[in-house]
């Protein structure tokens, strides 16, 4: 396969800020009184808080506002943006492809939040588009957002190669025809 285009998710994969949304939602959890585990949270790493949220009104009978828990969330996370870093072994392909291949961003995140990320990390530059949650009706699992950054790019989906560190993520990237590299064994590499 000639790759011509690849994609990133960002959360987990580009930037390490994970453990800072885990943080994030913890504290929402404990504020508003609903169950939400650590392991389920990374299960649906890539889904938006606010279908989070539903999820939760669904499977707790609650009726918790998903837009402003969700705002609520961001507004917990955003103050401890500047302790987020760069995952190393995957900035290092941006950087050997910039300039090489159309690159985009693919991520369940926010624009607001998404784009502060990528500006504080000094990265924004490396890619040619940014897609998230709000630009497709259909998350992770469904393909939309891989597919989306395929369109902007011009590419073909088949002859994209896109990044992820969660098992819906990758289900996104396969529905959408591309090749799918999971981020973890690479982290795991650089972490040992």
């Amino acid at each position: 396969m000639t790759v011509e285009g690849i994609i990133f998710d960002c959360d987990g994969t580009l930037a390490d800020t994970m453990p800072l949304h885990w943080q994030a939602w913890r504290a929402l959890a404990n504020r508003h009184q609903f169950e939400f585990s650590e392991e389920r949270f990374y299960a649906l790493g890539g889904v938006p808080s606010r279908d989070i949220i539903r999820m939760i009104n669904e499977e707790q009978d609650r009726d918790l506002d998903p837009i402003e828990l969700s705002l609520e969330k961001e507004a917990s996370y955003l103050p401890h943006l500047e302790s987020v870093t760069v995952i190393e072994p995957v900035i290092s392909v941006a950087h050997q492809h910039h300039g090489r291949v159309p690159m985009a961003v693919a991520t369940g995140g926010t624009r607001k939040i998404i784009s502060q990320v990528l500006s504080h990390l000094n990265i924004d530059h490396l890619f040619d588009h940014l897609v998230t949650s709000e630009d497709v009706v259909r998350q992770k699992p469904a393909p939309d957002i891989f597919l989306k950054a395929a369109s902007l790019m011009g590419i073909d989906p088949e002859k994209c190669l896109a990044y992820e560190d969660t098992e819906l993520g990758l289900q996104a990237i396969r529905a959408a025809g591309m090749k799918a590299i999971d981020v973890r064994p690479l982290r795991q590499q650089t972490d040992a």
